[in-house]
């Protein structure tokens, strides 16, 4: 009687600490809680693509009714955005006529921003811009590669690129993400003390990784403005070459004494040897030696 009864008690026991430990994770915010899966809200975004409904096939059925923003300007593309079908692949996209009287070339600005709570669980979309004549036909595109910049505001933060319009022909302009886009990745530069996604509490052991593209997200386009043009100039593309160290850069660019390039210097000097003296070529030095040896 008394081993069922603390069996009975220790069941209990467990009981109420498992309902406790459902009770305090709900009880932590959203935003602090880690990711079930990292790949989740990817996932479906690519499924709600998929099941969108295209309006359209072919350049010539957009609209072009929005003109270019004269600074870059903030768009939502998801669900309830618009939807293309081009060659089977599928996209949100947005579609601009260009300004007439600016004379090329010119710079279109584009930034993208990470689309998730989590760095590890985000995702970035990535923009393709086609650039359309009078008859709606493509006379440029590109996959616009993205760099990192984080800035002090919302608006030198984030993935930057740039496209450069350079043709007269130039009428329309269509932002989409190609299949090649969706599939690839940008490179993302994090800082060693940034919170990691297992816990908020828990520092990133990796200082650097890549960020998925996605088929949704927030995207900035307009003309080229000069805070975007600093941040383009200043963005990190790829994870940068190790160098040799600051002491080593300074000995190399500041020839000072101790710091510059006189060890090597003298480590030459120390390296060269001294020529053997000759008895064919000075004959006057060696009497007097010797008649002075004698005296």
């Amino acid at each position: 009687m008394r081993s069922r009864l603390i069996t009975t008690t220790a069941l209990l026991a467990l009981t109420v600490l498992v309902s406790g430990c459902h009770s305090v994770k709900d009880l932590v915010p959203p935003n602090f809680r880690a990711p079930e899966t990292s790949d989740a809200g990817l996932k479906q975004a690519k499924d709600a693509l998929q099941q969108a409904t295209p309006c359209c096939t072919t350049f010539a059925d957009f609209s072009y009714q929005d003109a270019l923003p004269w600074q870059p300007k903030k768009f939502a593309l998801g669900p309830g955005s618009m939807v293309v079908n081009l060659n089977g692949d599928r996209s949100y996209f947005l579609s601009f006529s260009l300004p007439r009287e600016s004379q090329v070339p010119y710079r279109v600005a584009v930034k993208s921003e990470l689309n998730g709570r989590w760095l590890r669980a985000s995702y970035l979309f990535a923009p393709t811009v086609v650039v359309l004549d009078d008859a709606f036909q493509p006379i440029d595109s590109k996959d616009v590669s993205l760099c990192e910049h984080m800035g002090w505001t919302d608006a030198t933060t984030g993935a930057f690129g740039s496209v450069d319009i350079t043709d007269k022909r130039a009428r329309y302009l269509v932002l989409y993400s190609s299949a090649k886009q969706q599939s690839s990745s940008t490179y993302w530069e994090q800082s060693p003390a940034a919170f990691s996604a297992e816990a908020p509490v828990k520092m990133a052991a990796a200082g650097s990784f890549k960020v998925p593209h996605g088929p949704d997200g927030t995207v900035w386009i307009g003309m080229m403005d000069k805070t975007y043009q600093d941040a383009v100039n200043n963005a990190i593309c790829a994870k940068p070459e190790q160098g040799n160290g600051v002491l080593s850069t300074l000995r190399e660019a500041i020839p000072l004494p101790g710091l510059g390039n006189n060890a090597s210097k003298s480590d030459a000097t120390k390296a060269t040897p001294t020529p053997a003296p000759t008895n064919s070529s000075n004959n006057d030095t060696t009497p007097a030696a010797s008649t002075s040896a004698k005296g």
